[in-house]
């Protein structure tokens, strides 16, 4: 505690934004609460207030590096308790435009595992520290405020049972996710509401787990063909830590997978990699299609705002909902957690507005890769700029580079992983890589073209 900030520090939500601010918050207050209206202890299955558990999940490469230096071990843990774990340029198979991506030895780790799995291991960790609680199955009723509304004291808590109580906070955190309430208690309180940007996707992941008969993976993790303007219709094929697989099918703007079972299979031959149809179509079913629905991506712009009460934070997903497809979530929880981290190591709590401004530079890159690349669909609404055009021609571009050149592939992932800056992609020597590759390309198929007979397809 050589940096103590004050007494008690209260978490709204024990998902993943919530166990993470969790972690960072005990180094600072004698106690910290975590509230959450489901079961949580032992839980290792999707549950009721996280319903995109079922789905396909992916921590990037950023988010794996912060969570190790926050749980020591937790890699190795992983992957100890069976949780496939290899290259993400390198053993996961990646198709983008329709064409699989050469694959490269990138250095950056993916673990494997499922989003209940990962979220039980954190957890165990977090449950651990000594001046941690969790306060399970209990629902945020409000939130205290002092009397002249300028400071947020605790929050109204209401158990299962229909007993409300209150609880007193020196600082609260909202990680209730997209759902959040602070925009609605800003209000109440006299408060503008802070301002939305969206990007509507209207997208949706159905879900179904299966025990394969045959091996389509070799020496990959997962297959992963990727929705693209001339294809709306993407998956992701992960082998899981028990023997089966998930497969989560994702289609956009309103083309939706079916959850009846044939639906689903006539599905699934659509999408770029015709391995995942080979591989499901005679496998057993383990469970029934299941789906999620994701309307647009919001972010909340409270870096804007003129006035904030203090002993209040927001972070995760009622800060910015992120396209899932993008797998950027629980990796931005995580930047933002080691933003707060680096905040209170100053032994006094952060001033809302200035957390809400450190993190929003954080926020760009990752913001503007999901909505620029979501704007590349014509039928999603939104602003296209001079300069979201020009990456989405690029990209296109480096991605057809990718499927012949491993170092584009490695490049891509870097930035994809958020390790690595987006201007990265536009070093003169990749860029020539890519002009160079995706000319050839260009070039060799209007050769083949011309060569075909009048008629014949190409």
């Amino acid at each position: 505690m050589n940096n103590h900030v004050g007494e008690r520090a209260v978490v709204l939500g024990g998902g993943m934004a919530g166990l993470l601010a969790a972690r960072v918050l005990a180094d600072a207050y004698t106690t910290v609460v975590v509230i959450d209206r489901d079961t949580l202890s032992g839980v290792r299955t999707a549950r009721r207030g996280v319903p995109h558990g079922r789905h396909a999940h992916a921590l990037l490469a950023r988010g794996q590096h912060i969570l190790e230096e926050l749980f020591p071990g937790l890699q190795a843990d992983l992957i100890s308790a069976g949780v496939p774990a290899g290259d993400l340029a390198g053993n996961l198979r990646w198709y983008f435009n329709g064409q699989r991506l050469a694959p490269a030895k990138s250095g950056l780790l993916s673990v494997s595992a499922t989003r209940p799995v990962l979220e039980a291991h954190v957890r165990s960790r977090v449950s651990q520290l000594p001046n941690v609680h969790f306060m399970e199955r209990h629902t945020i009723a409000g939130i205290l405020a002092s009397r002249d509304h300028s400071r947020i004291t605790g929050v109204r808590v209401t158990s299962e049972d229909n007993q409300e109580s209150s609880l007193h906070a020196d600082l609260v955190v909202d990680a209730t996710g997209r759902g959040s309430r602070t925009p609605v208690w800003l209000e109440e309180l006299g408060y503008d509401r802070p301002r939305e940007d969206r990007v509507k996707v209207d997208l949706a992941y159905t879900t179904r787990h299966y025990k394969l008969k045959t091996d389509p993976y070799g020496t990959d993790l997962s297959i992963n063909p990727v929705a693209w303007p001339g294809n709306p219709r993407g998956a992701f094929f992960p082998k899981l830590d028990d023997g089966s697989s998930q497969l989560s099918l994702t289609g956009i703007l309103g083309d939706h997978p079916p959850t009846d079972p044939d639906g689903f299979l006539q599905f699934v031959k659509t999408v770029a990699a015709p391995e995942i149809y080979e591989a499901v179509k005679d496998a057993e079913p383990l469970d029934e299609p299941v789906t999620f629905r994701f309307p647009a991506s919001v972010r909340r712009r409270y870096e804007k705002l003129r006035r904030f009460p203090s002993g209040l934070l927001v972070m995760g997903d009622g800060v910015c909902s992120f396209n899932p497809v993008y797998g950027q979530g629980m990796t931005v929880a995580a930047v933002e957690s080691a933003a707060l981290r680096d905040l209170l190591r100053r032994g006094q709590a952060p001033a809302p507005l200035e957390f809400f401004r450190k993190i929003s530079p954080l926020i760009d890159v990752p913001w503007e890769i999901s909505a620029g690349g979501d704007l590349a669909f014509p039928g999603v609404q939104g602003k296209r700029t001079l300069k979201s055009r020009l990456a989405n021609a690029y990209m296109a571009r480096l991605h057809a580079a990718a499927t012949q050149d491993p170092t584009v592939t490695e490049a891509f992932f870097r930035v994809a992983g958020l390790v690595d800056p987006p201007q990265a992609l536009m070093k003169p020597a990749l860029v020539l890589r890519v002009l160079r590759i995706s000319r050839s390309l260009k070039n060799g198929s209007q050769q083949r073209a011309a060569a075909a007979p009048t008629g014949s397809p190409v």
